[in-house]
């Protein structure tokens, strides 16, 4: 069996009037994610490493964002998308480790509901995603509420 690891990153700016939405949920908050998707930085994260795992491009190869098809669309279509690629190309996802910068909201009790949402998208078992948060303790675009960022780690079998 040959393994390969993954990393991921995004970043998106905080503005008022869209949903916050991060692993494929809708998390209270005053504020949401600027982007031409639904700008869920968490799975987009996870996209882009699952993807680079695999050698297959990156997130904005595959659905860029001057496409007038990805305006606004839900980051687990394009999740479900990378995961039918992956199959294609005889990978499996062994795990997913990721996590969420933002100074707000607090994220803990929304962390469950994120893992099982990627987890059912990708047909894994929800031990399989690991999602943690934490803060920037006020320091940098995050610490100053300005954006949130995400970072994500994973292993494929071939």
């Amino acid at each position: 069996m040959k393994f390969r690891t993954g990393i991921g990153y995004d970043v998106h700016r905080l503005v008022a009037g869209r949903p916050l939405m991060l692993g494929g949920i809708e998390v209270p908050h005053s504020m949401g994610l600027d982007g031409h998707s639904d700008a869920d930085v968490l799975i987009h994260a996870v996209c882009d490493a699952l993807l680079g795992a695999a050698a297959l491009g990156d997130i904005g190869q595959h659905f860029p964002d001057n496409d007038p098809a990805y305006q606004g669309i839900d980051s687990k279509l394009l999740l479900k998308r990378v995961g039918d690629l992956l199959k294609e190309h005889h990978f499996h996802i062994e795990n997913i480790d990721a996590i969420v910068i933002a100074q707000q909201p607090k994220l803990a009790p929304h962390i469950p509901a994120m893992r099982s949402t990627m987890a059912q998208v990708l047909g894994l078992d929800e031990g399989d995603v690991a999602v943690k948060a934490t803060t920037t303790e006020h320091l940098g675009f995050a610490g100053r509420e300005e954006g949130i960022a995400a970072m994500a780690s994973v292993l494929l079998s071939l």
